[in-house]
């Protein structure tokens, strides 16, 4: 009589061992991802987000401060009447 390879004892012990290892590693993998993903997220990328979000933003530039609701272009936020480019931007503070 054979015994299925697949279900020897020995197996079925080490396949529960590897798949917490693989759980491991794929949570791992995840959470680095996350954090690559935060990284390389754009001012462009966070402002669009606050834009989504309704939040009224304070920017700062050379020129001074100016608060309000954001509208994102390509390369520039209008907040009011005021075109402010994004590489201008120093700072930006959320409400």
């Amino acid at each position: 009589m054979f015994m299925d390879s697949l279900r020897h004892p020995d197996l079925v012990e080490m396949a529960g061992e590897l798949r917490h290892v693989i759980d491991a590693v794929l949570g791992a993998e995840q959470a680095a991802a996350a954090v690559a993903h935060r990284r390389l997220r754009t001012l462009r990328d966070v402002l669009i987000e606050a834009e989504d979000r309704g939040e009224v933003i304070a920017i700062d530039t050379a020129a001074g401060s100016i608060d309000g609701r954001p509208s994102i272009g390509a390369d520039h936020v209008v907040l009011g009447s005021t075109v402010i480019p994004l590489d201008a931007i120093s700072r930006v503070r959320f409400r």
